[in-house]
């Protein structure tokens, strides 16, 4: 059983002799989800070894394509006109990830897009493992309602001011990192470190545009067995309307291929309050598809319904802030 959290985050720990040496606490806004799209704002929060701040660093990215979703990340097109290239910050971004452990919320994904920007610029990011606070929370058996960063910062008394402002998740993720990291070493916990694989080869092609992704290119999801989820606890508030949010009980549909696996695609709705749905039907508020023009039964269906359409990217960014079920 592990020992209160409280106590083990503030009392004197032995370290154990395995643990890393230094973390680099990292999050990034991007464009959205898929393989081609592109950072547009990144933070680095710079950790000893017990968890301790050095220092920060925070830069825009010019995407040189749509910046997505504006209304999650507030990014327009004009603000990062005169934002460097990444190109022109990879140099200061290594340095900050050197010889560190890279730490972020759902870090595959960070680390995917970061390994992708540095394949783009001809160059390789200095990373070698990384650690996502997800698992580490479930390693932790923290008593959290669902994986979202803010639940995590509630759960250690951490206050957002900026939700999806890259400086200010990279601090929450930071202080919120810094005490679990302590229970882990208190209680021998084994740290969920991944290794990092950069990539070295890049072929661009043309940029997509938020909500109407390019079909191909996207890896072939393999086939699974069906997965039963509990049941969704909110009532359907009935469509999704475009330039609003998503909100709790809203019945979700995929189809086709997407680039992050359908498993996690569908895991994060669930967590989120949304209903996943196997079928299509007249009740079904959204469909998500990065090929609106093929001739799946779900896409027919939709056309037929009238029900709304998003590809995997604006999806993504509409998971961030998902409104809660009405009272």
């Amino acid at each position: 059983m592990l020992e209160d959290l409280t106590t083990a985050a503030s009392a004197p720990t032995p370290w154990p002799a395995g643990y890393p040496q230094g973390y680099a606490v990292v999050d990034v806004e991007t464009t959205g989800l898929a393989r081609d799209d592109r950072i547009i704002s990144a933070a680095v929060y710079r950790l000893d070894a017990r968890g301790e701040v050095e220092d920060h660093w925070y830069t825009t990215v010019n995407p040189e394509r749509d910046p997505g979703p504006v209304w999650i990340h507030g990014l327009t097109s004009d603000v990062l006109a005169g934002a460097p290239l990444f190109a022109d910050v990879a140099e200061e971004f290594a340095s900050r990830l050197a010889d560190r452990v890279l730490v972020a919320h759902n870090a595959v994904f960070d680390w995917q897009m970061i390994a992708r920007e540095y394949a783009r610029a001809r160059r390789e990011a200095p990373v070698r493992q990384r650690l996502c606070t997800i698992a580490l929370a479930k390693e932790l058996a923290l008593p959290l309602p669902n994986h979202k960063l803010e639940s995590l910062a509630a759960h250690f008394g951490v206050v957002q001011q900026r939700a999806h402002h890259a400086l200010d998740d990279a601090r929450v993720l930071a202080e919120a990192f810094r005490p679990s990291l302590r229970a882990a070493a208190a209680n021998g916990v084994r740290l969920p470190l991944h290794e990092c694989r950069p990539l070295t080869e890049w072929s661009d092609r043309p940029a997509p545009q938020i909500g109407r992704q390019a079909s191909g290119g996207y890896r072939q999801t393999s086939w699974r067995p069906a997965r039963k989820r509990p049941v969704c606890p909110y009532p359907n508030p009935g469509r999704y309307e475009d330039g609003k949010p998503l909100r709790q009980g809203m019945r979700v549909a995929f189809s086709g291929d997407t680039s992050v696996e359908r498993d996690l695609l569908e895991d994060r709705a669930a967590e989120a309050g949304l209903h996943v749905a196997t079928s299509l039907s007249r009740l079904t508020s959204l469909l998500v598809t990065n090929d609106p023009n093929s001739g799946t039964s779900k896409v027919v269906k939709a056309r037929q319904f009238g029900t709304p359409v998003v590809d995997e990217a604006a999806f993504g960014q509409l998971l961030r802030d998902v409104a809660p079920a009405d009272e």
